[in-house]
């Protein structure tokens, strides 16, 4: 290995702007990051291409897959995720605001999904105006006084996180119906830990392995059954879903069946699933597939993804689904301005976390600013996600600008708006050297029948790959580095 003069890596990095997680002032890298600065300002430009390549090979071989939407080519097309071997480092104490502040949300939004399937109080008592909850089309009737287990709606919760140019964090989206990228998480450290061991096991970092083990005992809790070793299985829509890779790699590391809706049968309000010696009951499902699929009886009776019947099961308290149907309601755009006040409402407790002031369109003199700020905001549609549906003013062009303008006048309710946001940067290499990219954190919190939060230490800090750009999110081609929390 060729050594190089640490300044080297300094006259290649622009510092100025934006707020930078390895670098302060004058490219002078902060403490919790000196040690991966003085490693990666030994190598030469050659011996990063190698380790980057290196990591591009394993990716390919163990099939860590993402599927692209290309718009352009009209078609979809599976992908290894871009990973980054540069960490994103976190303090331990910064880490701590986090982690309170992420628990904190979870049980406020937990309270706030079982409030609107059973008293509605925040409806009676003005909080949100009961139209919102009525138009949501995540909303779900057939919720109405159903009781969950522990009334843990929310067991699996993927919370994205911003660092603003002010140095703060600013919780930036809800995910709540199927949070993905908990592979990449765990998949980002095993690379790490083979790539650079030295760099790894020398360096104070949060074990993240045995929370593999708190999702499994997760989802056990949820069990209604008494008995000592639930049935636990993920339901899949199958090989050609995007995040199939993450299906199939959660089901083999924590013992899970994994199955599509053909693979269970519903008997007697009972869910089974087939196999060669016969039918196995099913205690707790772990669902990646939308609530519009999952029971053809209930909901889109066109789909052929769920299980007939199995909302009956549901309902006779025989069977747990992780999440619970009608969570979506708490993670649409539109109702991630009042979690605030659903914190103040339901725990008594000011907000640890802030949201990105924003807003909302239905609202006639906040959609007259925003259509007179189009150039300086972010418009967001309520119900999409996975940067779908977005108009990021200060790269759109005039045609798209004015086509956003239209959609808003027709449909203001479907929409929110935020103003920029500059997230943080973190260095990736690109071709051997150091680069700036824009980076957030998707943080998971796990939720067991206790409804006592567990937060992931570090989660998932995603990179948009392109120079410049604010989207990170992977399917329109963004990719993902380690995360250290420090101990």
């Amino acid at each position: 290995m060729s050594e190089v003069k640490p300044d080297q890596v300094r006259t290649v990095y622009p510092c100025k702007g934006d707020y930078d997680e390895m670098y302060a002032e004058e490219a002078t890298p902060r403490a919790h990051y000196e040690q991966v600065h003085r490693l990666f300002s030994r190598f030469q430009p050659e011996d990063l291409r190698a380790r980057q390549k290196l990591v591009e090979r394993r990716m390919v071989e163990e099939g860590i897959t993402f599927t692209l939407n290309t718009p352009d080519a009209g078609r979809e097309r599976e992908r290894t995720i871009p990973f980054d071997v540069i960490p994103r480092i976190i303090p331990g104490e910064e880490w701590n605001v986090l982690e309170a502040g992420l628990g904190q949300r979870v049980r406020a939004l937990n309270r706030f999904v079982h409030d609107l399937y059973h008293e509605q109080n925040i409806v009676k008592d003005g909080i949100i105006p009961r139209r919102m909850i009525m138009a949501n089309r995540y909303f779900r009737p057939e919720m109405a006084n159903l009781q969950v287990p522990g009334q843990t709606y929310i067991s699996v919760a993927g919370i994205d996180l911003i660092r603003h140019k002010d140095g703060h964090y600013y919780v930036l989206e809800d995910n709540l119906r199927c949070p993905s990228g908990f592979s990449y998480l765990f998949k980002s450290r095993s690379l790490m830990n083979q790539l650079f061991p030295e760099l790894a096991f020398s360096s104070r970092i949060r074990d993240i392995e045995h929370s593999l083990n708190s999702f499994l005992s997760t989802l056990r809790s949820l069990s209604p059954s008494r008995a000592s070793e639930p049935v636990v299985a993920l339901l899949t829509p199958g090989v050609h879903n995007s995040a199939y890779y993450e299906h199939v790699f959660l089901a083999q590391q924590m013992g899970l069946h994994l199955v599509e809706g053909q693979d269970l049968v519903a008997r007697g309000h009972r869910i089974y699933i087939r196999q060669m010696k016969g039918y196995q009951q099913v205690d707790v499902l772990y669902r990646r597939i939308d609530d519009d699929f999952l029971d053809p009886l209930s909901f889109r009776p066109d789909s052929i993804l769920g299980v007939a019947g199995i909302m009956n099961a549901y309902r006779a308290g025989n069977i747990a689904l992780a999440n619970a149907p009608g969570t979506g309601v708490a993670d649409d755009k539109a109702m991630y301005i009042f979690v605030p006040q659903m914190i103040r409402y339901y725990l008594n407790e000011e907000p640890i976390l802030h949201n990105v002031n924003t807003y909302l369109l239905s609202r006639p003199e906040e959609r007259d600013y925003v259509l007179d700020h189009l150039h300086e905001m972010v418009v967001k549609e309520t119900s999409l996600s996975g940067g779908y549906g977005m108009l990021i003013g200060p790269e759109a062009t005039e045609e798209e600008i004015e086509a956003f303008r239209v959609k808003l006048l027709c449909r203001p309710d479907d929409y929110i708006a935020q103003p920029v946001m500059r997230l943080s940067r973190s260095p990736v290499l690109v071709d051997g050297q150091m680069s700036p990219r824009h980076i957030d954190l998707r943080a998971f919190v796990l939720t067991g029948a206790d409804g006592k939060p567990q937060v992931i230490p570090g989660g998932l800090t995603r990179v948009a790959m392109k120079e410049g750009t604010l989207v990170v999110n992977s399917s329109q081609g963004g990719g993902v580095k380690d995360t250290w929390v420090l101990g």
